[in-house]
């Protein structure tokens, strides 16, 4: 039996939306990205939704409306994809990062004890779709002693009066937190729609806008769509339905818009989304959980507690009591089956760049304990019960050869 790891969905209704794209002749930015946004905006209940080329496109871009600069710094996880820090960087910040907690999400007081007068934001990760806890986030962030040691180096800034709160959501599309869209916690949240995601434009993002009081959620949109396309006052659907080809450049804008052809695959997932696919995975999740319940060296990720549940991105398993070798070692032996695993992730101060730049890995020792630990199974709504338990035999089989 041959488990891959996390093949797209791809059904007749995803091919019947691109090839509608590609017949009407219009295969960039058009009616399809502006009905994928308007869906993003129905289903999360955020204000505004822009869709973008990427995760790192997006978090550029609100870094860039965010006005970052060289010398600011921004909150971030040390264990996260390397996007999460390479936004950071190509906005020309700096990325300070903390530890997180057992279940992977970010560690609130590690925040607290990280921000300086040059904080200007906070990047949560929720890590394969399981939410951070918001709460104790925003508690830390409206503390008196955290407000005071904000500097407001604009307009922007200053209506926040506080380093605003972004939520690297590329996991998290579905998750939720106190009974709403998890996506709403944070003042912005960026999914990612690549290849992998639960949702894909093979690649993509989508920033959600639901900005606090005084900022007008309208405004900023029209100022990242702006910005997402050259600073360019018209894209060229809009130039050509107009007949009006005049548009001019107004700022220093980035090119990063999504096409029509990518958007409408993501528009035919996204509608069967809470109905099929997030139920879908759900169910794989569970018959995981099922098949490990008992086994003593298995820690199961977490999926719901009183406030949160996660979208099922992936199964981050940890497996008690080995080394590193051990588990690269447990990932052979599955690959040998037939059964494709994976690590996420390898903790950002392991990186060459990161290292090199003075980051140490034992500045953040739950990160890395998490990381010896972990193996990620499939998880994707095409799998079976039967690719499930075939799944675990392997992984007992190959637990056994090891430990």
């Amino acid at each position: 039996m041959k488990i891959d790891f996390s093949p797209p969905y791809i059904d007749e209704d995803v091919i019947a939306e691109v090839t509608d794209a590609l017949r009407t002749g219009w295969i960039t930015t058009g009616p399809k990205v502006k009905e994928l946004e308007s869906l993003f905006e129905q289903i999360i209940g955020t204000e505004k939704a822009v869709c973008v080329n990427s995760w790192t496109s997006g978090a550029l871009l609100t870094l860039k409306w965010l006005g970052i600069k060289p010398g600011d710094e921004v909150i971030i996880p040390a264990y996260t994809y390397a996007a999460t820090a390479l936004a950071v960087l190509n906005a020309g910040g700096t990325p300070v990062m903390v530890d997180v907690l057992d279940d992977f999400a970010i560690d609130a007081e590690k925040i607290k004890q990280a921000i300086t007068n040059k904080t200007k934001a906070v990047i949560s990760v929720d890590f394969a779709g399981w939410p951070c806890d918001y709460d104790s986030i925003a508690a830390v962030l409206e503390l008196p002693e955290v407000k005071s040691k904000f500097v407001a180096a604009n307009d922007i800034q200053g209506k926040f009066g506080r380093p605003v709160l972004i939520s690297d959501a590329a996991h998290a599309l579905g998750a939720q937190y106190k009974g709403k869209a998890a996506a709403l916690a944070a003042d912005i949240t960026i999914f990612s729609l690549h290849a992998v995601k639960n949702v894909t434009t093979a690649e993509g993002g989508v920033i959600c806008l639901h900005l606090p009081k005084p900022f007008d959620n309208v405004a900023v949109h029209k100022w990242m769509k702006l910005n997402s396309l050259n600073g360019q006052t018209k894209d060229a659907y809009t130039k050509l339905q107009k007949n009006s080809w005049r548009y001019d450049i107004v700022e220093q804008g980035l090119k990063i818009n999504m096409p029509d052809v990518c958007a409408a695959i993501g528009l035919a997932q996204l509608r069967k989304y809470d109905d099929k696919l997030l139920p879908s995975r759900k169910v794989a999740y569970n018959k995981y959980k099922e098949l490990l319940e008992g086994k003593p060296w298995a820690i199961i990720p977490q999926t719901e507690d009183e406030k949160r549940v996660s979208s099922y991105h992936l199964f981050p398993l940890r497996i008690a009591n080995i080394n590193e070798l051990q588990r690269d070692a447990i990932i052979l032996k599955l690959g040998e089956e037939g059964v494709a695993s994976n690590v996420h992730f390898v903790p950002l101060p392991m990186m060459t760049l990161f290292k090199e730049m003075g980051y140490k890995m034992e500045d953040y020792p739950v990160s890395y304990t998490n990381y010896v630990h972990e193996i990620s199974l499939p998880v994707y709504p095409q799998l079976t019960d039967e690719d499930c338990t075939y799944v675990i035999e392997q992984l007992v089989k190959a637990y056994n050869a090891v430990v």
